[in-house]
Formats: C-alpha cells, structure tokens, sequence
C-alpha cells in the first residue's frame, strides 16, 4: 500500500510538462528528494517537536515535550552527547543518531554547547508531494565567490532550524538581468566535523507569491579556483515550510533580491 502511495506521489513530478527539460541529474534529485520526504523516519513531515536542550527537558504525557503514551523521560546533556533516562534505566544519545521512544523517535543535533532535540512521530497518512517550478537554463550561474576581507563566524539558523557555527564563505554578484544583487555565501557545517556546505539564503519576489515567504536555500558547487555554479533550479524551502515544529530562519544580511527567481522548490499555502 505505501509502495502504492510513494508511487502516486511521485507521478506529477514524471507527468510535469517541463520535466523532460530537466537535466537528468536535477530530475533524480527530485525524486530522491520527495521519496525521502515520504519514506524517512526522520523527514520533517514526521516532526513532533524540536526545542534546545538546554539544561535538559522532560518528556512524555506531562513533559516539556508532550509525547502521548510515553512515560515520563529525563533528557539532560552530557558534554557532545546526552542521556535519556526512564523507567528502563538511562541509556547514551548521541547526536546524529536516531533513538526509540516508544511510538516516537528522538534525534540529538546542534553544536555540543547548544543542542537541540527533535521528536518524531509517524508521516501524514496523506502527504503532499513537493512542487517545484518549470527548468529555468538562465537560472544556472557561474559565478565568483569573493572572500571576506576578513574570516569571521556567525550563528545562523540552517535549513532544519538548527542553530549553528557558520563561516563567511565571501560574497558573489548575480548579473544585472537577475537584479544584480551582492548575495552572501556562508559555509554550513555537515553532517561530519570535517564536512560544510557552501550555502546561500536568500528571499525574492516569488516569496509568498509561489516560493516560501521566509526564504529558500541553494547550495554552491565548486566549478575551480574561485568559481562556482549557483543553480536556482535546487532552491529548496526551509524544513519550517513542511511542519510549524521547525522554527524558520531568519533572511540573511543583504540576500533580499529585487527580481524574482522562479525556479527552484515552491511553496502552497495549506
């Protein structure tokens, strides 16, 4: 049945009447894209809560976290990691790594002096698929990307509305038919310790009038040296644009463009 479901969701995306224009590598993240939407245990369709650790929180009927069916839990930090403790005893979280709570599932993320715990419970039965605009080739820049004159860090909200340590990648210029706009890349931590995305958020005239008012981000790929390839055309929304659990990032010093970028993910309002 959710094989069925999965398949239902994804045949807009195939039917499109521009999907054909679609480079085959955009087409298949897209795909990707929406199944792990649908299909993952911790896709923000499936979010029940997110709130920082602090000096710990409760969870369960009557806990900081309100968890129907769950007895009541203590989640408190322990350095990089955290422990959970309840009826069973008191087992390690550590971050990155999802953990059963009964019926839910408890992932510890965010830098190990300002964690963030985020809850999740079973997707909507009914998912909506996401929507993205028609391929724009205009909309795929080459662009180079001028360092800071001087290095700083900044603590940004990422795309999973997880406060994080970012470093000013530099600055690039959008070319005049696209509002010649100064636009600020800042150099997201990954997954890994050693790993960081080269991103760029940024609001236009689509927003709240096709796109996400808060904003959407697209990540740079190196194209040598000091060049890289900006695609619009991989704009995608915020997770707050899928769940009200996720706090939504605020825009970016300066990345307001006057001209409106239509490409990338869209936004239907529910």
């Amino acid at each position: 049945m959710r094989e069925i479901l999965l398949l239902s969701l994804l045949l807009p995306l195939a039917a499109a009447p521009l999907a054909a224009q679609l480079p085959a590598d955009l087409a298949r993240e897209r795909r990707d894209y929406a199944a792990w939407l649908h299909t993952a245990p911790n896709s923000p369709l499936a979010a029940v809560a997110q709130q920082p650790l602090g000096s710990g929180l409760s969870l369960g009927a009557d806990g900081d976290v309100v968890l129907a069916g769950v007895a009541p839990h203590r989640l408190s930090p322990a350095g990089a990691t955290a422990v959970l403790d309840g009826p069973d005893g008191k087992r390690t979280v550590a971050r990155g790594r999802l953990v059963p709570l009964g019926r839910y599932r408890l992932l510890l993320s965010g830098p190990p002096a300002r964690l963030v715990a985020t809850v999740y419970g079973a997707a909507p039965a009914d998912p909506v698929a996401p929507a993205f605009y028609g391929y724009d080739s205009s909309l795929v820049l080459t662009v180079t990307l001028r360092p800071p004159a001087a290095p700083a860090r900044v603590r940004v909200l990422a795309e999973d509305g997880v406060e994080v340590d970012a470093a000013e990648a530099g600055t690039l210029e959008l070319p005049p038919g696209i509002g010649g706009t100064t636009l600020r890349a800042l150099r997201l931590p990954g997954a890994e310790p050693e790993e960081f995305d080269v991103e760029v958020y940024f609001r236009d005239a689509t927003n709240d009038a096709g796109s996400y008012p808060a904003g959407r981000f697209v990540t740079l790929t190196p194209a040598g040296g000091s060049r890289w390839r900006l695609d619009f055309n991989r704009a995608r929304n915020p997770f707050c644009a899928y769940n009200t659990a996720y706090p939504c990032p605020a825009p970016w010093r300066g990345n307001t463009i006057a001209a409106p970028i239509a490409a990338g993910e869209r936004y239907a309002k529910p």
